[in-house]
């Protein structure tokens, strides 16, 4: 079966990653100068292959370009935007060549094989290659994008992978279209990378976020095969490239079906796996990303082309006990103002009210809105005189709860004021 066979190459190529995290934890001077030895050989044989120009199994033209030396006429090969030949001195090349080393426990023939096969199929599968648009329907475009950074700065990939995306993409039914498709989704995972700065200290990897909201059980032979053959073209030629792969929103029958392939691959497998319930996804989340850089569909503050808030906006958190009620004051001490504000509970299920409060006793109390919060809200109020905007979260739940929220204010003129002219 495929879905066999693509567990064991998993099993396979994170076998290796386990056994070189173990290395990893062995800090002797000896494991430093085996690995110094193996880059080097790898160096070598890199730059050896380029200069002789067989670095590729069939040299494809198309990935060539001339640097118009006149004494050594060599390819200017790169991968993911990194040049890969040493005597370049890039900054990035030994971050590329380590990644294969490391997926093959720093065996240096092993790495090469891995390097070579991963240009050729570069060349006959052109990924960062821009598509005709003709080819893939524009909604496809929600289906796979990234969005904010986690907290060390790696980019977040999502792939929304439920009912609606499925009926979409099987609404083609063709064999070029599926093609088409996969070339699609292996052009998102580049415009991902491109975010990384393959330098020393900076960000090398990405997140995938997989959302299986409302997915179908039963899915067609295309949409498995496709699933199929994306994840091991990231396993074969994208090597320590995905950090993580956290599948959220995953159904009961999903982990019933999959648990015996989980059997097969070892617990450092399952780590870069994670499946998460729809009641833990954004507590999930908040493991690798700020609440800023979650979108809002998922329990963050985050939201896609806004003009308010950035995620350089300070966001504040307080922690709501069980059976408690807790207050955010947000103060207004001048007029002709408007501020506006985000909040999100984790796990959502409290009260929630909204009011402005004048610092003149004879003012009105106005109430903004009062109901139970089920995702992010966001909302603005025009100041007219000095008061206090006041939040009330009423957690009846016994578990105790997280909020997060920020507030920012600026000078309005109300449109009532344009009407009047």
């Amino acid at each position: 079966m495929p879905e066999e066979r693509l567990v064991e190459d998993i099993s396979d190529h994170e076998n290796e990653e386990e056994d070189d995290d173990e290395e990893e934890e062995c800090d002797s001077t000896e494991t430093k100068r085996s690995r110094s030895k193996a880059l080097l050989e790898f160096r070598f044989r890199v730059e050896e292959a380029i200069n002789g120009d067989y670095l590729f199994v069939k040299k494809p033209q198309r990935n060539f370009s001339p640097k118009g030396n006149a004494k050594n006429e060599n390819p200017d090969i790169t991968l993911w935007g990194v040049p890969l030949l040493p005597s370049e001195g890039h900054q990035g090349t030994d971050i590329v060549l380590m990644k294969f080393l490391k997926a093959k426990r720093y065996k240096v023939h092993e790495a090469f094989t891995l390097l070579r096969k991963t240009l050729k199929w570069r060349a006959d599968f052109p990924a960062d290659e821009n598509l005709n648009d003709d080819l893939i329907r524009p909604e496809l475009d929600k289906l796979w994008f990234t969005s904010g950074r986690d907290k060390e700065g790696r980019p977040l990939c999502y792939n929304m992978w439920g009912k609606e995306s499925q009926k979409k993409i099987l609404s083609a039914g063709d064999q070029k279209y599926s093609q088409q498709y996969l070339r699609w989704r292996v052009l998102c995972v580049e415009k991902g990378i491109q975010n990384l700065d393959f330098k020393p200290g900076g960000v090398n990897s990405i997140i995938q976020i997989i959302d299986l909201e409302n997915s179908v059980k039963t899915a067609k032979k295309e949409v498995k095969l496709i699933c199929t053959k994306m994840i091991t073209l990231l396993h074969n030629h994208y090597p320590g490239l995905v950090y993580k792969n956290i599948i959220i929103n995953v159904p009961s029958w999903f982990m019933a079906l999959n648990a015996l392939n989980l059997r097969l691959i070892t617990q450092k497998s399952r780590n870069k796996f994670i499946f998460v319930k729809p009641s833990r996804v954004t507590e999930t989340l908040l493991k690798y990303a700020t609440a800023e850089n979650i979108l809002v569909q998922y329990g963050g503050l985050r939201r896609e082309n806004d003009t308010e808030f950035s995620t350089d906006d300070k966001v504040l958190e307080m922690n709501i006990r069980a059976n408690y009620t807790e207050y955010i004051r947000i103060p207004t001490n001048e007029a002709g103002v408007t501020v506006t504000w985000d909040v999100t509970v984790v796990g959502f299920e409290v009260t929630y009210k909204e009011e402005f409060i004048p610092e003149d006793d004879c003012s009105y109390i106005i109430l903004l809105q009062e109901k139970k919060m089920g995702e992010s809200i966001r909302n603005s109020f025009h100041i007219r005189e000095p008061g206090n905007i006041v939040i009330t979260i009423i957690n009846g739940s016994f578990t105790k709860k997280k909020a997060f929220y920020r507030y920012k204010s600026r000078p309005t003129v109300p449109m009532y004021m344009f009407m009047k002219q």
